[in-house]
Parts: structure tokens; sequence; C-alpha cells
């Protein structure tokens, strides 16, 4: 895989972990939901966990292509994760806004 190719399968693997958490209902993406719904810590924590797996992915992508892992400051963190809540504010907008708009739409024109 060429340097482009894993800048876009990385950037890919970001956008949809990190809107996974507000499109499903499941726990941990497996589990099902309790019967009062998933709270929004847990979608906070299920956030948390996907950052962590696209960094993973990210540092295995760097090893693969380049050889190494640089070594980085803590502005590089501070970047990659305001980075990954501007990802995330697409599902975060559906979930909380856009999908009550819809449910709206549709009892209307039922």
């Amino acid at each position: 895989m060429n340097t482009t190719a894993a800048f876009l399968f990385l950037l890919l693997v970001a956008l949809a972990g990190a809107n996974l958490p507000w499109l499903t209902d499941r726990v941990l993406f497996i589990l099902r939901p309790p019967p009062q719904g998933k709270r929004e810590w847990i979608r906070l924590l299920e956030w948390f966990v996907m950052f962590c797996v696209v960094g993973v992915i990210a540092v295995g992508l760097e090893y693969r292509s380049t050889g190494q892992v640089e070594s980085q400051d803590w502005e590089f963190y501070v970047v990659v994760i305001c980075l990954f809540l501007v990802f995330a504010l697409p599902g975060f907008i559906y979930h909380h806004d856009l999908r009550r708009h819809l449910r709206k739409r549709r009892r209307r024109a039922a």
C-alpha cells in the first residue's frame, strides 16, 4: 500500500470510527442497548475507544510505510483529538437533532 492510499484509508477509518458511537444504539457495537437507552457517557467512552483504535491503526500504517514511528509532542495529540472531534460532528448532529426532525416529518407524511 503506497503512502497516499494509506492516508486515504486512515481518513476513512477515522471518519467512520468517530461517527459510529452516535449512529448505533448497541453498546460497544455488539451488546444490546439497555432498556432506558444508551447513555451519553457510554457514547463518549465508545468514541474514546474508537479514537484509540484509529490511533493504533495510524501507528501501524506509519511504521509500515516508513519503518519507524516518530515521537510526538503534546501539541500533536491535542490537534489529533480536535480533528477526531470534528470528524464526529455529523454523527452527533444526526443523533441529537436531525433524527428527531426526520421522525417528525415521517409522522406528518403518514
